[in-house]
C-alpha cells in the first residue's frame, strides 16, 4: 500500500485547510485510514481515523473542528480542518492499517506541513 498526502500549507488562525490522501497498491487490505500529526518536540499523535465501514474516531483536541471522510471510488481520504489554531501546527501524516492473519500491517505516507500562524 502506498499513501500520497497533499494539501498542507500556511493558514491564519481561524482558517481552514483540507488534506487529502490517495491510496494505491493493495488497497483491499486496508481496514482503516487516518491522520496523525507531529509537532516539533512532540510525539506523533492521532488526529482522526475512519474504518472502511465508515466509523470515525477523533482526538479530543480536534472534535467539532475537523472532519474525516472517504471517497471509496477514488481510494482517497480527506481531512477537512476548520477553525484552525496555532497549536494545530504540525506535520500531518496519512496512515492506513489492516489486520491479516492475526498480524497488523501499518502504512505511512509522507508528511505534509500545516502551519497556523498570523
Amino acid at each position: 500500500v502506498q499513501l500520497q498526502a497533499c494539501g498542507g500549507g500556511l493558514v491564519q488562525p481561524g482558517g481552514s485547510l483540507r488534506l487529502s490522501c490517495a491510496a494505491s497498491g493493495s488497497i483491499f487490505s486496508i481496514d482503516r485510514m487516518g491522520w496523525y500529526r507531529q509537532a516539533p518536540g512532540n510525539q506523533r499523535e492521532l488526529v482522526a481515523t475512519m474504518t472502511t465501514a465508515g466509523s470515525a474516531n477523533y482526538a479530543d483536541s480536534v472534535k467539532g473542528r475537523f472532519t474525516i471522510s472517504g471517497d471509496n471510488a477514488k481510494n482517497t481520504m480527506l481531512l477537512q480542518m476548520n477553525s484552525l489554531k496555532p497549536e494545530d501546527t504540525a506535520v500531518y501524516y496519512c496512515y492506513a492499517d489492516g489486520l491479516r492473519f492475526g498480524r497488523l500491517y501499518q502504512y505511512w505516507g509522507q508528511g505534509t506541513l500545516v502551519t497556523v500562524s498570523s
